[in-house]
C-alpha cells in the first residue's frame, strides 16, 4: 500500500510538473465585430504622393498645402461650430482631407506645426460633438474611431517623416481648468485625478495595445494623486506585483514609449457640481491600495474588485462618485486574437482596453509626450503584433517550449511561497507556470520578427531615403512572421 501511495504520489507530482494546463474559454462579446480601414490602395497612393512631392521639392507643393490645410480647417470649423450626427457626410470629408494634406507635409516638414494645430483642434472638437452621440453604436463608435485614430495616424507619420528639430516632445491638447491640487511635470501642469494613459516596451504591452475590435496606441492606465503639499504619487497595477503606489520618479523610469494625459470634462454635471470630485476619486483610490493587497486581474474582470488590472484602478474610484468611464466597452471578437488574449488568461472580452479611454466623450486630451525615436519603436513593435496576430488568425497557436514546464512549475512553487509571505515571485501571483512559458514565447517570437523587420527597415531606409510608413512595417513584419511560422512548423 504505501508503495503504491508513494506511486501515486510520483504520478501525481511528475502530473503537475509536465501536464500543461488549458486556457480559459469564455464567452465573446455579442454584435462586436473588428474595425477594418481596407483602404490600402489609399495608403498606398498616400506614399507615392510623398515620395513624388519629395523629389519635385516642396516649392510646387506650396499650393497644393495651403488649400488642403484649409479645407481641413474648414471642415474643423464646421465641426466646431454645429451639432452633427456621426452619419453626415461631411465628416466623410473631414476625413479625406485629412489624410490628403498628410503626405504633402510630410515631405514639406516647414509645415508640419500647421498641421499639428489642426489636429489638435479636430480632436477636441470631434470629442466634445461626440457627447451628444451613442458611442456604443457601431455607426459612432466608427465615426469616433476612424477621425481620432486617423488624425493620431497622420500626424505621427508625419513627426517620423519630418527631420524638425523644433517640434516639441510634449504636444497640448485642451487646457481644461481644474480646482484640484496641482504640480508641474515636464513643463506640464497636471492635477490630482489625472489619468496617465502610457504605452509599455515589452511585447505584451503591444499585444494589450492592439489586440482589441479597435486597434490603438496605449497598454497602460495609471491614477494621479497630488496632495495640498504637492507630494505626488501614481496609483497603478502591474502583472508583477498588482496594485501599487509609486513615486513620480519610479513611475517615468519605467520604459515607457508615450504617455497621454486625460482628464474630466470640466463641462461635466458632476464635475459642475463637485469640482474637487477628481482628487476625492484619486484620494479614494490612494488609500484602498494602502489598504490592502490587490493582485493583478489576468481575467480582465473590471466589475469584480477583489482583483484589478490597470484600467480599475481609474474606473474603479470615478464609478463610486458617480461618473462612469469607459462609455464604449473594450471588446475583443476575432478568433485568433481571443485565443491568444485567452492562452495568457484573459477571460473577459469586453472589458475596460487603455487605448479607448482615449474615445470617451467625458474626458479630454490635456497633453502628451512623444518624441521621434520611442515613437518609431511603438511602430514596429505595434506592426509586428499586427502581422503576429494575422497568423494568429490563421490558427496559430502561443506556444512554449514544453522542457522548461517542469522548471516553471517549480519556480512558481517558490513564487507562492514568497506570495505568502508578503513578496513576490519570479511567476506573477495569479499567473500559472504554463502562462509565463506562453508570455516568454511571445516575447522570443516577437523579438526574433522585430529583429528582421529593423533589418528590412535599414535596408528601405538606404533605397528609398526615407522611413517606412506603418503600413510597410507591417508588410514586413508581415514576411518575417510567416518565415518565422515557417522554421517552426506552425505555417
Amino acid at each position: 500500500m504505501n508503495r503504491m501511495l508513494a506511486g501515486l504520489s510520483v504520478l501525481g507530482l511528475s502530473s503537475w510538473l509536465f501536464v500543461p494546463a488549458s486556457p480559459p474559454s469564455a464567452p465573446l462579446p455579442a454584435d462586436a465585430r473588428p474595425f477594418v480601414w481596407d483602404q490600402d490602395e489609399l495608403w498606398s497612393a498616400l506614399e507615392a504622393e510623398f515620395d513624388a512631392t519629395r523629389n519635385a521639392g516642396c516649392a510646387g507643393a506650396e499650393d497644393r498645402i495651403d488649400s488642403r490645410l484649409a479645407a481641413l480647417a474648414d471642415d474643423v470649423e464646421w465641426l466646431e461650430a454645429g451639432n452633427h450626427g456621426p452619419d453626415n457626410e461631411r465628416l466623410d470629408a473631414l476625413e479625406r482631407h485629412l489624410f490628403s494634406v498628410a503626405p504633402l507635409v510630410a515631405a514639406c516638414p516647414g509645415r508640419a506645426s500647421a498641421l499639428l494645430d489642426v489636429a489638435s483642434r479636430l480632436r477636441s472638437s470631434m470629442k466634445r460633438a461626440s457627447r451628444s452621440w451613442d458611442i456604443r453604436d457601431s455607426i459612432a463608435r466608427d465615426r469616433v474611431y476612424r477621425i481620432l485614430y486617423g488624425a493620431r495616424m497622420t500626424v505621427e507619420e508625419v513627426l517620423l517623416q519630418s527631420d524638425v528639430g523644433d517640434v516639441p516632445d510634449l504636444a497640448l491638447g485642451t487646457d481644461v481648468p481644474s480646482r484640484t491640487p496641482s504640480v508641474v511635470i515636464n513643463g506640464l501642469r497636471v492635477h490630482s485625478g489625472d489619468i496617465l494613459v502610457s504605452r509599455g516596451g515589452a511585447p505584451v504591452s503591444a499585444l494589450i495595445a492592439r489586440g482589441s475590435d479597435y486597434p490603438g496606441n496605449f497598454s497602460h492606465i495609471a491614477l494621479l494623486h497630488v496632495s495640498v503639499q504637492q507630494q505626488v504619487s501614481v496609483i497603478e497595477a502591474h502583472i508583477e506585483v498588482g496594485a501599487t503606489v509609486s513615486t513620480l520618479d519610479r513611475y517615468l523610469a519605467d520604459k515607457k514609449l508615450r504617455i497621454m494625459v486625460l482628464r474630466l470634462d470640466d463641462s461635466l454635471d458632476a464635475l459642475r457640481a463637485d469640482p474637487l470630485l477628481p482628487h476625492r476619486a484619486a484620494t479614494a483610490a490612494l488609500a484602498e491600495v494602502r489598504r490592502r493587497h490587490i493582485p493583478y486581474d489576468f481575467a480582465m474582470h473590471y466589475r469584480e474588485p477583489s482583483r484589478m488590472f490597470c484600467s480599475e484602478i481609474a474606473s474603479a474610484p470615478y464609478a463610486d462618485l458617480g461618473v462612469r468611464l469607459w462609455e464604449g466597452l473594450t471588446t475583443m471578437s476575432s478568433k485568433g486574437t481571443t485565443t491568444w488574449l485567452s492562452a495568457l488568461g484573459v477571460e473577459q472580452f469586453e472589458t475596460l482596453g487603455p487605448s479607448d479611454l482615449e474615445y470617451d466623450p467625458k474626458v479630454v486630451v490635456v497633453a502628451e509626450w512623444r518624441n521621434p525615436e520611442s515613437l518609431f519603436d511603438d511602430h514596429v513593435d505595434s506592426a509586428v503584433i499586427d502581422a503576429m496576430l494575422e497568423g494568429a488568425e490563421r490558427g496559430n497557436a502561443i506556444g512554449y517550449d514544453y522542457r522548461y514546464l517542469p522548471m516553471a512549475r517549480m519556480m512558481k512553487a517558490y513564487s507562492l511561497a514568497l506570495n505568502a509571505v508578503g513578496r513576490h515571485g519570479p511567476v506573477p501571483e495569479g499567473m500559472g507556470a504554463t502562462t509565463a512559458l506562453r508570455s516568454r514565447w511571445l516575447d522570443e517570437r516577437h523579438g526574433a520578427i522585430k529583429a528582421g523587420v529593423l533589418r528590412q527597415v535599414d535596408a528601405f531606409r538606404v533605397e528609398h531615403g526615407y522611413e517606412p510608413p506603418y503600413w510597410k512595417l507591417v508588410e514586413m513584419a508581415r514576411s518575417e512572421a510567416q518565415a518565422a511560422d515557417a522554421r517552426s512548423g506552425s505555417a
